[in-house]
């Protein structure tokens, strides 16, 4: 397992029990469907006891936190100050699963997303973008699906085109994105993955605010073998356990915000090398089973940076 705990570390994930725990459901979690009509959560008994879940809490909250826009923590343990709402449509993007409330994001990412839907809308690259889960209203830990996506610098996005319609809301909520990945995830399906997958996460790669991409490690794989010419992009795209149906950009923390934890970038080299092989073997492919006593707790907002209290708590 020293190879697993050390891509966790390494790409600011989380501790390796739950790491193994939540990256195996992540692909199947990010297809789940919607409703359409969702219904708020139940109240918590006593939301001041320390050893309520600080996902509970936070994925509580509905709307933002009025406060100067601010990501506080790491991608992995933070919270989410002053966000800012995806509009669910737009020319180049529609928001998919509207249900979970999930298009928030730092203005940053915002305005990111924005444009580079319209960018490569305009240059022929991409139709427009599908865009799934993002952060939580004031970030945090999500209740599903997600160990980062806390402040509001990571975003889903599906490998599915826009298409040329204004999707209607059970559609949003019910179709699911297209799996681009063999059942034995060993390659990507050649009728379905091509040249304009790859121009797609080219673009997104080589813009500068862009810290990583995550995709599936058989997309990984299958990108090393076709990118041709400059390849210096290519070492942003980090494999990683499912994304076999969207791919997970993240921006880095923007310049000044001391409260933002910035992540060690990629290593210098494209990947493509025996690292990438370790992807394929057995120990990655079949993971052993996390006994019960010895998966990780929830975090609690203790455990959280200070500031996620005031976040939490704003009106």
């Amino acid at each position: 397992m020293s190879g697993l705990l050390r891509f966790a570390r390494n790409e600011g994930l989380i501790s390796l029990t739950l790491f193994i725990t939540l990256a195996i459901s992540i692909s199947a979690q990010g297809q789940d469907a919607g409703t359409l009509h969702p219904k708020p959560l139940p109240p918590i008994a006593n939301p001041d006891d320390p050893g309520v879940p600080a996902k509970e809490l936070f994925g509580r909250r509905a709307t933002a936190a009025k406060m100067i826009a601010k990501p506080i923590g790491f991608y992995s343990r933070g919270c989410l100050a002053g966000a800012d709402m995806l509009p669910i449509d737009g020319e180049a993007w529609q928001v998919m699963r509207l249900s979970r409330n999930r298009n928030w994001g730092h203005p940053d990412l915002v305005s990111f997303l924005q444009r580079a839907a319209f960018q490569m809308r305009q240059q022929n690259i991409w139709p427009g973008l599908l865009v799934g889960d993002m952060s939580q209203p004031r970030g945090g830990p999500m209740l599903t699906g997600h160990a980062s996506h806390q402040i509001g610098l990571d975003a889903d996005v599906w490998f599915t085109p826009m298409p040329d319609h204004r999707l209607t809301r059970q559609e949003r909520e019910e179709t699911s994105a297209t799996n681009l990945v063999r059942e034995d995830w060993l390659e990507v399906e050649p009728q379905l993955f091509g040249s304009r997958h790859i121009a797609l996460l080219k673009y997104v790669a080589q813009q500068s605010e862009v810290e990583r991409i995550f995709v599936n490690p058989a997309i990984k794989k299958a990108i090393c073998h076709d990118a041709r010419g400059d390849r210096s992009w290519l070492g942003k795209i980090r494999p990683f356990y499912g994304h076999n149906y969207h791919f997970h950009i993240r921006l880095a923390c923007p310049a000044g915000e001391e409260s933002c934890r910035a992540q060690e970038p990629p290593p210098k080299s494209d990947g493509c090398d025996k690292t990438l092989d370790w992807w394929f073997t057995d120990e990655v492919l079949h993971p052993k089973p996390v006994p019960t006593e010895k998966q990780a707790k929830p975090v609690t907002l203790a455990q959280l940076p200070g500031e996620c209290r005031a976040v939490l708590n704003a009106k």
